[in-house]
C-alpha cells in the first residue's frame, strides 16, 4: 500500500520539481527558492531556503553522490549549489539569456544538459563547469530532459509533442514527432540496460498534454542507429499529465496530473497500482528516493506530500486511497492575516504580524512611525536604520525577509494568478501591457526597463518597445474581482 506520512508547506508558490538524493530532498517553485530536506525526519537545513533566483525556479537535480544540487530558472541561469554549505558553486548563464526549464545531471556527473524556452539546449562539462556543446530545436519550448543510465544520450521532450534522442556531441539521433499530442512535459528512464550482442535496449516513460503516460522502448543497433518503439499506453489520469518518474529499481513508476491526482503503476505490467487524491490543485512534479520507500509529490496547491511505499503494494490493483487527514513535518506554515491583501492592512494588522514572526520588540517602533500594509511593503535596509532607527543589522534583515516573504505569499490568498504583477506578485492597480505581450503593475515596469537594459522580466529576450498600453480590460477584471472578494 502507499501512505501518505508528511506534508511540506513552506514554498509561498506553486511546487516547480521535487528530486532526491540519497539523504536528502530537494523543492523548487515560484516562490524563486529551493528548499532542502533531510529525509529521517524532514526536518530542514539551515541553510535552507537557497535564495539565489531572480525569478521562478522551474527544476532542480542531485549529483548522484548527493555533494551538488542544479536549480535552473526563468532568470536563464542554472545555478549549481554546495549540500555541505548551501553556497553557490557556480553560474552557468544559458546561451542566448532564455529561461531555463529544465536542467538534469548525467548518472557519473561528468555532464550536465540544460534546456530552455526558445527551444535551445546547453551541454557543460559538469566538473569543470563549462560550456561544452549548444543546440536547438526551432518553434517551442524545452521542458522535459533525461539521461540514459549509461549517460552517453539523453533525450529532450519539447511543447512541440516532439522526443528526441542525442548523443554527447549533441548530434540528434532519432527524433519521435508527435510523441504526445499538444507536448510532451516531462521524460525519464528506467535504471535497467537490456543487451543481447545486437542491440542494447532501454526504457522511457514520458507523459504529456494529452492525459497519457507512455513508456518507449529506445533500441540501439549494432549499426549505431536508433529505434523507438512504443510499449506501453497508460491511462489511469483524466487530464494532462505533468510528471513522472521511476522507481531505483524500476518497477514502479509514478505520475501527477491536472486532474490533481497522483497514481502509482506497475512499470513492468503497465497496470495501475494506485491513484491518490491528496493535492487540492493541479500535481506538477513526483520523484521516488533511491535509497528508502519515499515518493515526493509537489503541487500549485503549495505542498509537497511525502509518501511511503509498502510491500506488497502490487496486490491491489486500481485502489484509490480514501482520504486522510494531512500530518504536517518540521518547519512548514506561519500564520497569515485575516485581511486579503497586505496592501490594505491597517497598522493594528502591521502590528499583530510583528508578534506573529517573533518581532514584538519592533511594535512600538512601527506603530509609532505609523506603518500601515502598503509602508511595510515599501520598506528597505535604508529607510529601517535611517527612518525606523532599528540599529540591529540582524533584526533589519529579518523585517527584509519576512516581507519578501509577504510578496511572494500574495498567490496563496486566492488572488487569480493573471491579477497578480510577475515582478512585484501583488495585485496589480495600473495594469500594462509590455512588448513582451505580458501585463505588469505599470511602476514596477517602468524601474525595471530603467534598471534591466530593456529586457524582458518573464522571458529575458530584448523588448523590441518600451511602450506600455493601459490594460483597460485586465483593470475592470481586477476592480470586479476585489470588489466581491476584498473585505
Amino acid at each position: 500500500m502507499v501512505s501518505l506520512i508528511c506534508t511540506l508547506q513552506d514554498h509561498r508558490d506553486d511546487v516547480n520539481w521535487c528530486a532526491f538524493s540519497a539523504q536528502l530532498l530537494a523543492t523548487c517553485s515560484g516562490d524563486k527558492t529551493v528548499r532542502v530536506y533531510n529525509t529521517r525526519d524532514f526536518s530542514e537545513l539551515a541553510f535552507s531556503p537557497l535564495e539565489g533566483h531572480g525569478y521562478s525556479v522551474h527544476c532542480c537535480c542531485f549529483s548522484p553522490c548527493g555533494q551538488f544540487l542544479a536549480s535552473c530558472s526563468t532568470d536563464a541561469t542554472t545555478l549549481v549549489w554546495s549540500m555541505v554549505t548551501g553556497e553557490i558553486e557556480a553560474v552557468l548563464e544559458h546561451p542566448g539569456r532564455s529561461p531555463v526549464r529544465i536542467c538534469v545531471l548525467s548518472p557519473d556527473s561528468a555532464h550536465l544538459v540544460s534546456g530552455a524556452s526558445d527551444g535551445s539546449l546547453a551541454l557543460w562539462d559538469f566538473p569543470s563547469r563549462q560550456l561544452r556543446r549548444t543546440g536547438c530545436v526551432r518553434d517551442t519550448t524545452m521542458v522535459a530532459c533525461a539521461f540514459s543510465p549509461c549517460g552517453q544520450i539523453f533525450v529532450t521532450g519539447s511543447t512541440y509533442g516532439d522526443l528526441r534522442v542525442w548523443d554527447l556531441d549533441m548530434n540528434q539521433r532519432l527524433a519521435e514527432k508527435n510523441a504526445h499530442d499538444l507536448g510532451v512535459t516531462c521524460c525519464t528512464f528506467a535504471p535497467d540496460i537490456f543487451s543481447d550482442g545486437q542491440v542494447v535496449r532501454f526504457h522511457l516513460a514520458s507523459c504529456g498534454q494529452d492525459s497519457h503516460v507512455k513508456i518507449w522502448a529506445v533500441n540501439k543497433l549494432s549499426s549505431g542507429a536508433f529505434r523507438m518503439q512504443l510499449v506501453h499506453t497508460l491511462t489511469g489520469q483524466s487530464a494532462p499529465v505533468l510528471s513522472c518518474a521511476y522507481s531505483s529499481d524500476g518497477q514502479l513508476l509514478v505520475s501527477g496530473s491536472v486532474d490533481k491526482t497522483v497514481t502509482v503503476y506497475d512499470a513492468k505490467n503497465a497496470a495501475l497500482l494506485y491513484t491518490l487524491n491528496q493535492h487540492e490543485r493541479y500535481v506538477t512534479a513526483c520523484s521516488f528516493s533511491p535509497s528508502s520507500p519515499l515518493i515526493a509529490t509537489g503541487s500549485m496547491d503549495k505542498t509537497v506530500n511525502i509518501w511511503r511505499v509498502e510491500d506488497g503494494s502490487s496486490g491491489h490493483a486500481g485502489k484509490s486511497l480514501p482520504e486522510e487527514s494531512t500530518v504536517s513535518c518540521q518547519g512548514s506554515t506561519s500564520a497569515g492575516r485575516s485581511k486579503l491583501l497586505v496592501s490594505d492592512w491597517s497598522e493594528e494588522d502591521v502590528s499583530a504580524w510583528l508578534s506573529e514572526e517573533g518581532l514584538g520588540s519592533l511594535v512600538d517602533t512601527f506603530r509609532t512611525n505609523n506603518i500601515d500594509g502598503l509602508e511595510l511593503l515599501g520598506l528597505t535596509k535604508e529607510s529601517l536604520l535611517s527612518e525606523l532607527h532599528i540599529e540591529s543589522v540582524g533584526q533589519r534583515g529579518k523585517v527584509l525577509r519576512k516581507v519578501e516573504e509577504l510578496k511572494n505569499a500574495s498567490v496563496s490568498s486566492g488572488v487569480p494568478d493573471e491579477f497578480l504583477c510577475p515582478i512585484t506578485r501583488e495585485l496589480m492597480r495600473e495594469p500594462v501591457l509590455a512588448a513582451d505581450g505580458y501585463s505588469y503593475e505599470k511602476e514596477a515596469i517602468v524601474m525595471w526597463i530603467s534598471t534591466k537594459n530593456r529586457s524582458s522580466p518573464m522571458t529575458n529576450l530584448p523588448l523590441l518597445t518600451t511602450l506600455l498600453t493601459p490594460n483597460h480590460t485586465l483593470k475592470m477584471a481586477i476592480a470586479r474581482w476585489r470588489t466581491t472578494h476584498c473585505p
